[in-house]
């Protein structure tokens, strides 16, 4: 996916959002960042993307926020730690890239249909009401949020799966929820207290 080459000038720079990315986890030692571009070399998903690794982390160090935000790069990375691995200076651009994401989440400047972000918040949702993810009631949701016509082709499927027993509409819940939406609520707080600073 290319994207239109652009000018960025020093007044589009959130300074803000630039410390909050060194502050995170894998962000201590990005300004060591050398632009080398083997982050983008050894990632099996760069051609896809609309921004390469290295240019998101140059993004993203620098304080570019809604280009760093919206972009399709932060959802697409598979998680596979070839960046990483491979890095002359030990960067961190996975760890980097979960913080982008859950960053996108909360201030909601993900990509509206895409199916990554709303499966990770819906995920998490359920987490915090179940204390476990019910798979049919996930897959019903992402399918119906992203695209309600896959869902339709694929309830044959489904009832196959009611008739036989491997499906069920209702979530299973753990016990204690309460307590469990305590920590979550504590995790959550804490990481807005990070955001904000």
């Amino acid at each position: 996916m290319a994207l239109e080459q652009t000018i960025k000038y020093e007044a589009e720079r959130d300074r803000d959002f630039a410390r909050w990315v060194m502050d995170q986890s894998g962000g201590d030692n990005l300004r060591h960042c050398i632009q080398c571009g083997i982050c983008s070399a050894t990632c099996p998903l760069s051609l896809y993307m609309d921004y390469t690794p290295r240019r998101l982390i140059n993004l993203a160090r620098e304080g570019f926020k809604q280009e760093v935000l919206s972009s399709f790069t932060i959802w697409l990375c598979a998680s596979c730690y070839a960046c990483r691995v491979e890095c002359p200076k030990k960067i961190q651009v996975t760890d980097i890239m979960y913080a982008l994401k859950r960053r996108a989440i909360q201030d909601g400047v993900y990509p509206r249909r895409f199916p990554i972000p709303v499966l990770a918040r819906e995920f998490g949702r359920m987490i915090f009401l179940f204390g476990r993810v019910s798979e049919t009631l996930l897959v019903i949701d992402l399918f119906l949020r992203t695209s309600w016509f896959k869902f339709l082709s694929m309830t044959g499927l489904g009832m196959d799966l009611l008739r036989t027993g491997r499906m069920s509409f209702l979530p299973e819940r753990i016990q204690r929820r309460a307590e469990l939406r305590q920590v979550l609520d504590a995790l959550d707080a804490e990481e807005k207290k990070e955001a904000s600073r």
